[in-house]
């Protein structure tokens, strides 16, 4: 069952890395609180129609009519306790029944949202490093704790410099380099790992680019969020290569911030919209 879900999640990080590369492209080139704005309004709309679909649109219209019904008997009635608690219980029924509608569309939502942010993940969760800029390379290994630890070794290449390592922590099994960029661009790294090669991407400049932090090992999650490069499998000495990228600064697009500042403008964009698309939420 773990395999077939590690499996379809490559798929499904395949084809969300198709549709990425064609339609988030503009964000190279578009400041990052502009990009990530409109990421988040044009999610909104889709996802309100999507939600229009996906939902009992009649059945939201009677419980929010229902709703408003008594809203008003306690603005009526406000003098008596006995229509004032009975309306109050109505109205929290009504939350309740819409909460239940709306578990369908969520479902519905959930995969296509966690596709789309683990896409927008690899432009603002962490910014590209910059020539001379130092960071931490970690390569994971398969096998058991105490089990050898095979040869290890990151391949010379001129566009990144090893500063130091590798450093071998034998009780988690991981063997790290200190590196040093030395030209800007996307970088494959090559390790080779008991006799087979492996490769990382490492990027490398000064304006927006596609971050791939982790190339994951055969976990269904993982794949999901670190979506750009392919998984190791279950029978590979590696487990996970992962980069230390620094964080991006700012609270509109920066490292995490940005997920609270792309879901509020999906909220609002979605509410200016509903009344367009007549949606009942």
């Amino acid at each position: 069952m773990t395999d077939l879900l590690a499996q379809a999640a490559l798929w499904l990080g395949a084809a969300a890395n198709a549709v990425g590369r064609l339609l988030l492209a503009p964000i190279a080139f578009l400041p990052g609180w502009l990009s990530v704005t409109v990421a988040g309004a044009v999610a909104g709309v889709l996802l309100l129609a999507v939600f229009k679909y996906t939902s009992n649109q009649r059945a939201i219209k009677r419980v929010r009519d229902d709703i408003n019904a008594h809203l008003l008997a306690l603005k009526l009635f406000k003098d008596s306790v006995a229509v004032s608690l009975k309306a109050q219980g109505r109205i929290l029924i009504g939350a309740f029944r819409l909460f239940v509608l709306a578990i369908v569309p969520i479902l519905v939502m959930a995969l296509p949202v966690t596709l789309f942010v683990a896409q927008l993940g690899l432009w603002y969760q962490a910014r590209p490093l910059r020539i001379g800029e130092e960071a931490i390379i970690v390569l994971s290994l398969s096998g058991a704790s105490g089990s050898s630890v095979p040869v290890v070794n990151l391949q010379p290449t001129q566009s990144v410099e090893v500063t130091a390592g590798p450093v071998r922590v034998q009780s988690k099994r991981e063997v790290c380099w200190n590196v040093r960029p030395r030209s800007s661009g996307s970088h494959r790294l090559e390790f080779q790992v008991g006799g087979q090669s492996h490769t990382k991407e490492i990027a490398v400049g000064e304006g927006s680019m596609r971050v791939s932090r982790l190339r994951p090992g055969w976990d269904c999650m993982s794949i999901l969020l670190n979506p750009w490069e392919p998984p190791f499998r279950p029978g590979d000495p590696v487990r996970s290569i992962e980069i230390d990228y620094p964080e991006r600064s700012s609270w509109i697009c920066g490292t995490d911030s940005w997920v609270i500042y792309w879901f509020a403008v999906s909220m609002v964009a979605a509410l200016c919209f509903r009344r367009a698309l007549n949606v009942a939420v």
